[in-house]
């Protein structure tokens, strides 16, 4: 594996692998008076960012300084690219400070794939408009095995804004690899066109949805990639498709609340079941830590010690 591009790329071996060194590396770190590996010790990453992310681009530079690597933040809004440098020019620029890994966010498709033509270090997708964002869904993986005791066999409800959904799409096809039963809920018009090929069921219905699952998973409402009225209030929506404490209940006792964030409290999910013990969120947020220092050492040491 030379890239992470993509959780339909890797193989059930190469996720499970990727799950069982996160665990490694939060027992590693957590154990330490200084929190840190001298795994990546004279590394180079590079932070890509062409769209605004606290929480992402944080937790990878977190990942990256505690494998001991340095770290190059290179925001777009402060860089030639806001003068019109083309992701190519960026690109070879970047090349030549010889980083032995990039990190990108773009809010094109597919940037990513095009950043491996020219530079010659690990490429990490740290999501891509509307297409893939890895390590969200590896670290949303960890985070259920870590609570749910594993992933086969669960049935879990991936709720909300499927169309412009990028965690929803990276989800859906680790989560049914690792062998979970994914079910999609949401409104007809956020749902994609494309999704009969894809390995999951579908459902309008949240309350009858909630009953057996063992985790669900609530999307942000992406207004800012809308430009249609996909429904017609926003009190209609959390009428229908926000997770309040009624539909809590709904839930087998075991069952866990997720979010990916920001969140749009009120809307898709009640402040009160966010702040609950069973919300994973702010969990899942740490994991993101623990799961893009896996990544980064696999791709970079090719899994060997240093």
């Amino acid at each position: 594996m030379k890239h992470l591009l993509t959780t339909k790329q890797l193989t059930r071996e190469e996720a499970e692998l990727i799950l069982d060194l996160t665990g490694q590396m939060a027992d590693a770190v957590s154990g330490r008076e200084v929190p840190k590996l001298p795994t990546l010790r004279g590394r180079t990453v590079v932070n890509l960012f062409y769209e605004d992310s606290t929480r992402t681009r944080t937790s990878f530079e977190t990942a990256a300084k505690r494998l001991s690597a340095d770290v190059v933040n290179f925001s777009a809004k402060t860089s030639s690219v806001s003068k019109g440098e083309s992701l190519k020019d960026t690109a070879l620029t970047l090349q030549a400070m010889g980083p032995e890994a990039v990190v990108i966010r773009h809010p094109a498709s597919g940037a990513p794939q095009r950043l491996t033509q020219w530079v010659d270090g690990a490429v990490l997708n740290a999501g891509d408009g509307t297409h893939a964002h890895p390590t969200q869904a590896l670290l949303d993986a960890y985070t259920m095995r870590e609570r749910l005791g594993g992933i086969e066999g669960r049935t879990v409800a991936i709720v909300g804004d499927i169309l412009h959904s990028r965690v929803a799409r990276s989800n859906i096809w680790l989560l049914s690899k690792l062998g979970a039963r994914v079910r999609l809920v949401g409104p007809p018009t956020l749902l994609p066109t494309d999704i009969d090929a894809w390995p999951v069921e579908i459902s309008y219905d949240l309350d009858a949805s909630l009953k057996d699952a063992d985790a669900v998973m609530m999307l942000r409402v992406q207004r800012e990639r809308m430009n249609d009225a996909f429904f017609p209030t926003t009190n209609e929506y959390a009428r229908l498709y926000g997770l309040d404490e009624r539909r809590l209940a709904l839930m087998p006792g075991h069952g866990i609340v997720m979010h990916p964030g920001p969140m749009n409290r009120g809307m898709e999910i009640a402040a009160r079941v966010a702040d609950s013990p069973r919300a994973t969120i702010t969990e899942q947020v740490a994991n993101g830590v623990w799961v893009r220092m896996a990544v980064l050492y696999l791709l970079l040491t090719n899994g060997d010690a240093q």
